[in-house]
């Protein structure tokens, strides 16, 4: 199964080197290569790829911006975001806008090719160096796992902790329970705990009741 990839990076020779790289390779197809955001973020609404392999570092609309603007258009590409030096912020702000792959440009190419596919098919390849460094640093502020929910799932999760059921917070919140549950999914994966005893605990811990 053949992937399609749009590449994007503003260094030329580090691009053409990527296109030789996934060109190489019988089951990929380059349909653009990209030297600044704007005309990465126009490759995609163009051609659809499944995955854009994409520099953070990027002139005229940077990487994460560009991975926001993809999201907010709910457009169907993956993202896999290429990057030589990356911070805690950045790591958490590309998983919270649903980057499906983080990987550093000093890893060697087969990764690169690697991730690209298990992306394709479905599943992340997040470094986990970078991510479980950032996680750690956030945990290690008093109200650090708070920052890595939204406004609207913070809310849930201090209802929760008051003892609504999901009725009830449907309601406040003027959604369906479906929703609830959505983001409730959302919320124990971000937090990693499991069930609204765990959550209930966390909310304490963190001053949000």
């Amino acid at each position: 199964m053949t992937t399609r990839i749009v590449l994007a990076d503003d260094h030329r020779i580090i691009l053409e080197g990527l296109e030789q790289l996934f060109r190489r390779e019988s089951d990929f197809e380059v349909l653009a290569a990209c030297t600044n955001g704007e005309m990465a973020l126009e490759a995609v609404r163009e051609f659809h790829p499944d995955v854009l392999v994409l520099d953070v570092d990027m002139p005229r609309m940077d990487g994460l911006t560009v991975l926001r603007e993809i999201q907010e258009a709910r457009l169907p590409t993956r993202v896999i975001l290429l990057t030589a030096t990356v911070g805690d912020a950045d790591v958490l702000e590309a998983m919270r806008l649903g980057a499906w792959g983080l990987v550093l440009k000093e890893a060697a190419s087969v990764k690169l090719v690697e991730s690209v596919r298990a992306v394709h098919r479905g599943q992340r390849a997040l470094d986990q160096s970078l991510v479980s460094r950032a996680l750690e640093k956030v945990v290690r502020h008093p109200d650090g796992r708070e920052k890595l929910l939204s406004p609207r799932e913070t809310d849930v999760v201090r209802m929760v902790a008051a003892g609504l059921r999901n009725k009830e917070i449907a309601l406040r919140l003027s959604i369906s329970e479906g929703t609830v549950k959505s983001y409730l999914h959302a919320i124990y994966e971000k937090l990693e705990v499991h069930g609204r005893v765990e959550l209930t605990l966390y909310a304490q811990e963190k001053g949000l009741l």
